[in-house]
């Protein structure tokens, strides 16, 4: 489900924002982007959406200020520094003419050679600090999520009752189908034979196989009760992964019922049972 929520932190010279934005996806998927100072605590971030989601594709961003006033430590990359002199060295043997002015000072200018780093880089008052403002970034996004999942439940329902209609009438339609069959098979016949008096017990006979072939009387029953539970699913928290199992046996039932149809009547309303199934599988992949 798509949806948007922020959480921020400022206290103490700490300024912190946790940024999340959430896509449809089938399964759960968290992406972080954060400073490096969070590295190390990923997973625990990843858990903490896990809590509060368990489908969609979810992007969490970290953006951090840190204006404590706190010992810092200067880092020498002697490595670098040995480059540098070296490099400086070589260029000398090369053009004797020029004066070599390196100095210590100037070794330490040269990029990398100096790297400041901070005594307790991710302390627990950060830490403390990130997940805060993550916990209300996830407040903030399932209310959005809800305010949205409210209106899908509206419209998921109003077609579950645009389908139990459609059903109702297949109900109504199914006992004529198989009369209906009778008198084309007793026409053609007459047609056939011309004249000769067609054998109605025979004639019954065929109708009967007919009936029992297209006989949907099962599929409408599950139909009904799939409408029952959809409903009852509904009113539970956590019902995406349960519609999706029941939108497909929806369809199922559809599909039987549009393949043994023989009445053009019934196969119209199937086609359109089958278009608002599939309104309703759409939005079912944006329910947690």
């Amino acid at each position: 489900m798509t949806g948007y929520g922020r959480g921020e932190y400022k206290a103490d010279g700490i300024e912190l924002t946790v940024e999340i934005k959430t896509v449809n996806n089938r399964y759960l998927d968290a992406v972080i982007k954060c400073p490096r100072i969070f590295a190390a605590h990923e997973e625990n971030i990843r858990a903490a959406v896990r809590e509060k989601l368990t489908r969609g594709h979810a992007d969490i961003y970290i953006s951090f200020s840190d204006k404590r006033e706190r010992e810092k430590s200067l880092h020498l990359d002697e490595a670098a520094a040995k480059a540098y002199v070296s490099a400086a060295e070589k260029v000398k043997s090369l053009f004797p003419q020029i004066t070599n002015d390196i100095t210590v000072t100037n070794v330490l200018r040269f990029p990398d050679v100096i790297k400041t780093e901070d005594a307790a880089a991710a302390d627990e008052e950060i830490i403390a600090a990130m997940n805060k403002a993550l916990c209300s970034a996830l407040a903030n996004l399932n209310a959005m999520r809800e305010a949205e999942g409210k209106k899908l439940e509206a419209d998921m329902l109003s077609r579950v009752a645009t389908i139990e209609n459609l059903v109702a009438e297949v109900e109504k339609r199914a006992p004529l189908v198989a009369e209906n069959y009778r008198i084309k098979l007793q026409n053609k016949m007459q047609k056939i034979l011309e004249g000769v008096e067609v054998d109605q017990g025979r004639l019954l006979t065929e109708a009967a196989l007919f009936s029992d072939k297209s006989n949907i009387d099962e599929e409408l029953t599950r139909l009904h009760s799939h409408v029952s539970q959809f409903r009852e699913i509904c009113k539970e928290k956590l019902v995406g992964r349960k519609l999706d199992f029941l939108v497909q046996e929806f369809n199922r039932e559809a599909n039987t019922i549009c393949s043994k149809s023989n009445d053009i009547e019934v196969t119209r309303l199937g086609l359109a049972l089958k278009n608002e199934i599939e309104k309703i599988r759409e939005q079912v992949q944006n329910v947690e």
